[in-house]
């Protein structure tokens, strides 16, 4: 009797650290998606077969979005309580287009479309796995554009290829970081000014060498590096002197490559 009783009370014990385990759970996912408010998913090519195709894998796309959204606001901040941007209002919007997606708008009104054009494309081979790897992959690079930090003191995107570069390059780095890319997907030479995945891959390789936290710091370096360049705010993120080239040579060395722009 004795045996049964502690048996019953170790079970209401586990039960109990479950409970709030799920509790705890819950309230942080619910403190990350206060930064993203209202989600307006809308499908300007419903029937067609790339509309089609999207709605099989995301069944619930405010859901799906959220939970991509959290991946990236964690791999950009420490935290919910941290400076992270609010987005009010998010419009999601499925269309035929000839690209694949973009991001527009500002915090308050911040729109995304994805390509049901490019949707079809990627289930040529009939690969629905691969659909929703490609999907997750866009979505987290789109988003990433939603909650990172921009420079200050050189200029605008678009303006100043620096902000171009990182920009860019932050996205596909945290793409990558969030396993949002297949083995075999960085490419070769180029330089760190390139943005994308040259900046990204060369990014997440300072993550992977020097600090786990290394994206969220350079993020941060845009607050405190005014005006903003690569070799102060590399120095800031890795809490080090660095160098942004010497970095870059380092990084092809190690990639098995030679240094050329």
């Amino acid at each position: 009797m004795m045996k049964r009783k502690a048996t019953l009370l170790v079970a209401a014990l586990l039960m109990g650290a479950m409970a709030t385990n799920a509790i705890e759970r819950d309230t942080h996912r619910r403190a990350w998606n206060h930064h993203l408010q209202q989600i307006v998913f809308e499908d300007k090519d419903q029937g067609s077969r790339g509309s089609n195709i999207y709605h099989a894998i995301v069944p619930d796309p405010d859901g799906y979005i959220r939970r991509v959204a959290r991946q990236v606001m964690r791999t950009l901040y420490y935290s919910p309580k941290d400076s992270l941007p609010m987005c009010r209002s998010l419009h999601y919007t499925l269309r035929d287009d000839p690209g694949i997606s973009a991001k527009g708008g500002n915090s308050k009104q911040t729109s995304i479309f994805y390509s049901t054009r490019h949707v079809a494309k990627a289930f040529g081979d009939g690969d629905t796995a691969k659909v929703d790897f490609e999907t997750r992959g866009v979505l987290l690079h789109e988003l990433t554009h939603v909650y990172q930090l921009e420079p200050k003191g050189i200029g605008h995107y678009g303006q100043n290829p620096t902000v171009t570069t990182f920009i860019e390059g932050m996205a596909d780095a945290v793409r990558i970081a969030c396993d949002g890319f297949h083995d075999g997907d960085r490419p070769k030479g180029g330089h760190y000014t390139r943005g994308y995945r040259y900046t990204g891959y060369f990014l997440d390789w300072l993550r992977r060498t020097y600090r786990a936290d290394f994206l969220k710091r350079l993020n941060y370096s845009t607050r405190v590096v005014i005006p903003w360049n690569w070799d102060d705010a590399l120095s800031y993120a890795l809490g080090q002197p660095a160098n942004a080239e010497a970095l870059w040579t380092m990084y092809m060395q190690a990639m098995g490559e030679k240094t050329h722009r």
